[in-house]
């Protein structure tokens, strides 16, 4: 597996290129997480407003397969669910923000992905990558997401945060 790089700070995010360009929607998908999905408890521990496994936006367990002899993330006891495919039943559900450039053709509209480790009440790790081909997916193109950056784009109204990344 290759080594994952944490981004931490927005321009850590700016430089992977994840969610661009347009029609990309890897962006917008992660201010949505960042500030409609995910709350920090008195703890500061990071909590969903619905469990991934009631597959609401779109949800679904991810399978961390081997694509060769390479896992795409770490191997670990907590199960992965995935977000982001606009085709998926019930994405309708994410804002029309996050699906108003996806053009159901395959292009580079609805690549984009966020993955998710859970415990029974928390996110363990939270991860953005993008679709190479029908299924596999770019170990290049996939980064760990720190809690540090989930709080700095909570801090973003989306038009800042895209204006920010300039997109």
């Amino acid at each position: 597996m290759p080594r994952l790089r944490t981004l931490n700070e927005l321009a850590h995010l700016q430089e992977s290129g994840y969610g661009q360009p347009w029609p990309r929607h890897g962006l917008k998908l992660l201010y949505w997480f960042a500030n409609k999905y995910v709350e920090f408890d008195e703890d500061n521990e990071m909590c969903w407003r619905y469990h991934p496994k009631k597959r609401w936006y779109g949800f679904h367990p991810f399978e961390n397969r081997y694509n060769g002899n390479v896992l795409l993330l770490p191997e670990t006891n907590f199960p992965y669910y995935e977000v982001g495919n606009l085709g998926k039943p019930r994405s309708n559900r994410l804002p029309a923000y996050v699906r108003s450039d996806y053009t159901g053709s395959h292009d580079n509209s609805n690549i984009d992905r966020i993955i998710v480790s859970v415990d029974e009440e928390y996110f363990d790790r939270v991860y953005v990558t993008e679709h190479s081909g029908e299924s596999d997916y770019n170990p290049h193109g996939t980064y760990r997401i720190s809690r540090g950056l989930i709080t700095i784009i909570q801090d973003y109204t989306l038009d800042e945060f895209l204006n920010e990344m300039e997109c």
